[in-house]
């Protein structure tokens, strides 16, 4: 029977016990990919805005707004393929702006890097929880008068028009 001495038992084991350490380090949670290049390096650059807005060529748009000038480069064929977005004067980048940034990306297939904490990051948008385009966030409230119509209720009626309120 052939017995390992100890000390070369006790290296095998550590070097296991290492790699293993090594591959469990390998499947958590993914970096973001870091970028270090210039502002100069992209084809557009848009900043993040108060209320998940975007400024595009010096306008505030909404996220729905955005969507529809990138539907609209697409289709004239003048899509950029990288856009960094950059925090503005009024407002850092917030998971708003990149949930609405990814879906996008998503959609029109260009690359969003971010500033992140003064590092350059690509948008991974399949970790970045992509948010639906939105417009409004709610609806303005309806005056007292307008309560409980509908818009095809009560149509025109010419012989009351001016009765009612007094005109």
């Amino acid at each position: 029977m052939s017995r390992v001495p100890s000390l070369f038992a006790r290296v095998v084991g550590l070097a296991v016990l290492g790699s293993a350490l090594a591959l469990t380090g390998c499947f958590g949670k993914s970096k973001p990919d870091t970028v270090l290049t210039t502002q100069g390096q992209f084809d557009e650059t848009i900043k993040a805005y108060k209320s998940g807005q975007f400024v595009v060529d010096g306008a505030v748009l909404s996220a729905a707004d955005t969507g529809s000038h990138y539907a609209y480069l697409k289709d004239q064929g003048r899509l950029p393929k990288t856009i960094l977005l950059v925090p503005s004067d009024d407002s850092k980048v917030r998971d708003a702006h990149l949930g609405f940034m990814a879906r996008m990306q998503l959609d029109y297939g260009f690359t969003v890097y971010y500033d992140k904490k003064g590092e350059l990051v690509r948008l991974n948008a399949v970790e970045e929880k992509a948010r639906a385009l939105e417009d409004t966030h709610q609806r303005a409230p309806l005056p007292d008068e307008m309560k409980g119509k509908e818009a095809s209720s009560g149509g025109y009626d010419p012989q009351n028009s001016g009765q009612q309120r007094g005109y």
